[in-house]
């Protein structure tokens, strides 16, 4: 196969397999609920843009990312839709939010007396999100303090109240705590005048949302984030009939082969030596693209449809691998470092264990000198 025509290092986006995730998800959400899609950190590595137009696409209209650089990004692509910020702004961030209609998170009353001042001299309305901190420990007003802010929001003329929400610590894996931290959200939601409270997107679960997950009111919105983009959602929880398909893969090439003779040193924190002689490949990527240097001496690379070990430590722009099992490897030869190739496959699972890091981390951690190369693109 010519591989002239590819680059050092690339992530391949399956836009297709994309759409039919959100679909899948669309499926089992039930009427009345609206689907937020979480796009931060540039729509989790995979490229903001293409994944906002492919998302208005299949009809949906909510975003939500971490601060107001992002929901800036978002508008531009997305002129009519609710732009969630979940993150803090800034006092120098706030001009911005105003300007482009994002609903702002607030966790105390300064924020909100600052944004409606600010409005005000506007003449403008904002959109503003309360954030509730049932234990998570971030950004959000305490529950039990709560309800002295939600009086202001209501009271302040030139806020829009338009949503509620909290963010569970431990979904994942403790459906105990998840419980608790959802009563303590709902004891505040209660407390809220009916009038108000029937015009908010009330919302507490992302991707990791557990059986605790409750489709009656008040919940009428959901944050979909990594899911998306095709992790595996865990047993027990309310999306664990879905099966969505990997849409990133992450590939290089051999830029160069070699045979290292025995008693060679490889240097790996300290230095190693090579009890054979070893043909090795020297793979285009390193952690300056997103290998993490904890793969070093533990991960396996797919070429020519054969795992080949990682071996020595991984540098900033190059990564050896032993290719002393596969003489027909060359220079060129595409080295798939997550996803399938020629019926072999390393998931972001497999990647991130070796890389002592969490499937998030490993998306995003893909640098922006590797290219995105997008399959499934379509005009709208």
């Amino acid at each position: 196969m010519n591989t002239s025509h590819l680059p050092r290092a690339w992530a391949e986006i399956r836009l297709s397999h994309f759409e039919r995730n959100i679909q899948k998800i669309k499926s089992v959400l039930p009427g009345g609920v609206c689907y937020i899609a979480v796009v931060k950190a540039d729509g989790y590595g995979h490229g903001v843009g293409h994944i906002v137009e492919r998302l208005l696409q299949c009809g949906v209209h909510a975003f939500a990312v971490a601060n107001v650089r992002e929901g800036s990004d978002v508008r531009y692509v997305a002129p009519q839709s609710e732009i969630f910020v979940l993150g803090p702004t800034l006092p120098e961030e706030m001009e911005a939010a105003v300007a482009d209609r994002l609903t702002v998170a607030l966790s105390d009353i300064a924020e909100a007396e600052a944004f409606n001042a600010l409005a005000l001299s506007r003449g403008k309305r904002i959109p503003v999100s309360l954030k509730i901190d049932t234990g998570m420990g971030r950004m959000g007003v305490w529950h039990e303090a709560a309800q002295p802010l939600i009086e202001r929001l209501i009271a302040l003329p030139a806020l829009e109240f338009r949503s509620i929400f909290t963010h569970f610590s431990s979904a994942d894996t403790s459906l105990e705590y998840t419980q608790l931290q959802r009563e303590r959200f709902l004891n505040v939601v209660e407390k809220i005048p009916v009038a108000v409270r029937e015009k908010l997107l009330i919302h507490a679960d992302n991707s990791a949302g557990l059986e605790s997950f409750s489709c009656r009111k008040p919940f009428n919105a959901v944050r979909v984030g990594i899911l998306q983009y095709g992790l595996p959602p865990a047993e027990g929880t309310f999306f664990s009939k879905i099966s969505p398909e990997p849409v990133l893969a992450f590939r290089s090439r051999i830029g160069l082969i070699k045979t290292l003779p025995a008693g060679a040193a490889v240097s790996y924190n300290r230095t190693k030596i090579l009890s054979r002689d070893t043909r090795v490949a020297i793979v285009t990527a390193g952690y300056g693209d997103g290998i993490p240097t904890a793969a070093s001496n533990r991960a396996q690379f797919i070429v020519r449809g054969k795992r080949v070990p990682v071996i020595g430590r991984v540098t900033m722009d190059q990564t050896l691998i032993d290719v002393s099992e596969l003489p027909e490897a060359r220079v060129g030869d595409v080295v798939t470092l997550i996803g399938e190739a020629d019926g072999e496959a390393v998931s972001i699972e497999s990647f991130c264990a070796w890389g002592d890091c969490i499937p998030w981390e490993a998306l995003v951690s893909i640098t922006k000198r590797v290219p995105r190369i997008y399959e499934g693109l379509r005009s709208q």
